[in-house]
């Protein structure tokens, strides 16, 4: 078996798994919450507004209106990080990018010449670090 099919067969594996159909499921509920979209919808609207004000010049910055901007992101954030499909999204997608990054850190460690078979990934993250980090899950 080839290295391209070996992986094609791991992502169908992946696929299967309860983590990554929990995952997929809560962000097919998010892309559906017409509310939720629209208070990210909004939130994206307040960050770019904020950068544009923070980005004049020191004599055209409103202080009033950046701290007007940064308290309503504040409380948009708030309302998208308590709305229940994202909460189940977070959680979901913590689960599934745990698993991602076990996955990752095994192929990586066979990449370096590790035994397969007992090469364990570091849990909780990759325990080196982060100057070519991609990110944790």
């Amino acid at each position: 078996m080839d290295a391209i099919k070996s992986a094609r067969e791991l992502g169908k594996v992946i696929q299967a798994d309860e983590r990554f159909k929990a995952y997929f499921a809560a962000k097919e509920k998010n892309d559906a919450d017409e509310g939720l979209q629209n208070l990210i919808g909004e939130f994206n609207l307040q960050r770019e507004n904020l950068t544009m004000e923070v980005s004049k010049s020191e004599s055209d910055k409103n202080q009033s209106k950046i701290e007007e901007l940064n308290s309503k992101m504040r409380e948009t954030y708030e309302q998208i990080m308590t709305n229940e499909n994202m909460r189940a999204y977070t959680e979901a997608k913590g689960g599934f990018d745990l698993m991602i990054n076990k996955i990752n850190q095994i192929i990586a460690m066979c990449c370096e010449g590790d035994d397969p078979d007992t090469c364990q990934p570091q849990s909780g993250g990759c325990g080196s670090g982060c100057g070519s980090c991609g990110g944790c899950g």
